[in-house]
């Protein structure tokens, strides 16, 4: 046990929560060092969702936003090749019709016991499987397809190393919606695919233990697919809440309060008996979200994704919104949406 610790607190950035802070931070100023349309896509948007990176980094991104945008305009304008990926080109070509400023910056509001975020630069996000209808919970890893390995993504690699016994990469979200969001992709180099085996389970309930002790308010989550798992590549999103998410409030049922959760929530506090349930919705063909946390993990079965029309307000559903978050790209729904709504449509996707 001493070594385990030991091992998390010496070789990774999950020390503290301040470590994993400036572990973030350092990694976004090198990748603003760069002339890359996606290294400045991404910190743009960490930027965007974090208070402590937009004042740190605001000017230096301004400055870098102009110079890349006088860049691809004159590139454009003598019909020379823009040496970016595609996704990435079309999200710069869309911030420059945009502009700088603070109208990218994320906003929280709470609605009832919902937390309602309006998340600008996530709208830029390419959509990848998010959107399609999927049929089963698991498919074969398809190295034509996107994935963590992809040469282009080693830029956005915050960490790599050993944890509980097992290689790890650790990828920052490029558009993220929580606090220091990341991407936790165990074994990469063998290519698992989106699917959730009982040796993952015990590793990611033993993880979130462990890491909820150097870091409180850490978890992870974990979308199958079918719920709304956008890359079929084996990863869990990591986050650090400096408040309880909405499903982890005392007040509903599933935590020994006296509400009904709108939706499905199982809770476990034995990753043995989480397992036997995540095992019986695999064997349903049941979607499912999971969310980590220090010795408890949360389970919402669900409808599939693209099973039925979503609310005209949703963008989809995957872990944090089943949690209670809701993440909208439009102005005035984040203004005008309501705890009713989000209850209503909670409801309808825990209909399974």
């Amino acid at each position: 046990m001493k070594s385990i610790k030991h091992s998390i607190l010496s070789t990774t950035p999950f020390a503290s929560t301040a470590a994993l802070q400036q572990a973030f931070a350092e990694g976004l100023a090198r990748m603003l060092e760069g002339n890359d349309l996606g290294s400045y896509i991404l910190v743009l948007a960490n930027a965007a969702q974090d208070a402590r990176f937009w004042q740190r980094f605001k000017h230096r991104l301004e400055e870098r936003h102009s110079h890349l945008a006088a860049l691809v305009a004159a590139s454009l304008r003598q019909g020379r090749p823009i040496d970016a990926p595609d996704d990435d080109l079309m999200v710069f070509l869309k911030l420059m019709a945009i502009g700088f400023g603070e109208g990218l910056r994320a906003h929280t509001r709470l609605a009832g016991p919902w937390e309602v975020c309006y998340n600008p630069l996530r709208a830029l996000r390419p959509p990848r499987a998010s959107r399609v209808c999927v049929e089963g919970l698991s498919r074969p890893f398809d190295p034509e397809g996107f994935h963590f390995n992809r040469p282009a993504l080693e830029h956005e690699v915050l960490w790599s190393g050993t944890l509980l016994g097992h290689t790890a990469r650790l990828l920052y979200n490029k558009f993220p919606f929580v606090e220091l969001h990341g991407l936790l992709v165990p074994e990469p180099e063998k290519s698992w695919p989106q699917w959730l085996t009982e040796q993952w389970h015990t590793w990611a309930w033993t993880l979130a233990v462990r890491l909820g002790e150097t870091t409180p308010g850490f978890g992870l989550s974990y979308n199958s697919l079918g719920a709304y798992a956008s890359v079929n590549h084996l990863h869990f999103q990591t986050f650090v809440r400096t408040k309880p998410l909405p499903l982890a409030q005392a007040h509903w049922r599933h935590n020994g309060g006296e509400r009904a959760y709108p939706t499905a929530c199982l809770t476990f506090d034995d990753a043995g008996q989480a397992w036997q349930a995540i095992e019986s919705l695999h064997r349903q063909g049941t979607p499912y979200n999971l969310i980590y946390t220090a010795g408890r993990l949360y389970l919402l079965p669900r409808r599939p994704q693209g099973s039925d029309p979503p609310a005209p307000w949703s963008v989809g559903h995957a872990w944090f919104e089943m949690a209670g978050g809701v993440v909208l790209f439009n102005r005035a729904d984040y203004e005008d949406l309501d705890a009713e709504a989000i209850a209503a449509e909670l409801k309808r996707l825990g209909q399974v």
